[in-house]
């Protein structure tokens, strides 16, 4: 099993990205994936989740409507479309299946 995410960069506040997450070594279209983000020295927070099939999804309160995830089962591709950029999204942002694998994280720093 592999998860590598990429997009996280530096931002002004307001701003957007979009994270990608491309995964491999299992069927990608058949399972839920997870975004989740942490903070150094403090624990993670989950952050979306979307089904196998890419019309349920789920998200924190905190990221409600500013964030957006989604799928590409034909790319085995997971994204998370952040809009509106606040300081207190910076963190380091991984792609998570299930609870056993993780990327290796890209970081999203919020700063004018």
């Amino acid at each position: 099993v592999q998860l590598v995410e990429s997009g996280g960069d530096l931002v002004q506040p307001g701003g957007s990205l979009r994270l990608s997450c491309a995964a491999s070594g299992f069927d990608f279209s058949l399972n839920t994936m997870n975004w989740v983000r942490q903070v150094p020295g403090k624990g993670p927070e989950w952050v979306s989740e979307i089904n196998g099939g890419g019309d349920i999804t789920a998200y924190a309160n905190s990221v409600k409507g500013r964030f957006t995830i989604s799928r590409d089962n034909a790319k085995d591709t997971l994204y998370l479309h952040i809009n509106n950029l606040q300081a207190e999204d910076t963190a380091v942002y991984y792609c998570v299946w299930g609870l056993a694998y993780w990327g290796q994280g890209t970081q999203v720093t919020v700063s004018s």
